[in-house]
């Protein structure tokens, strides 16, 4: 198990951050808020599948964004819940 590199964690939250939806991470029983650095750091983890929930005004333009992001990455996510 390895984390995710700086680059994509920056990335990741950087584009989270365009957005005013939430936007969460969950695996396991752990949530992350993915507009924070810091939250990504010490649980983003390349092996690990997640799943991305989104609620909020643009929550359709923020799943794009993220999964994009993601993919760019070669990090998983399972499935973007509403």
């Amino acid at each position: 198990m390895s984390n995710a590199n700086n680059a994509a964690i920056v990335e990741i939250s950087q584009t989270a951050n365009k957005f005013r939806s939430s936007i969460v991470l969950q695996y396991d029983n752990k949530y992350i808020d993915v507009k924070s650095i810091l939250g990504l750091f010490t649980t983003l983890l390349t092996s690990s599948n997640y799943d991305l929930h989104v609620h909020g005004p643009d929550a359709d333009e923020a799943k794009k964004a993220m999964a994009e992001v993601f993919e760019k990455h070669s990090l998983m996510i399972n499935s973007i819940q509403d």
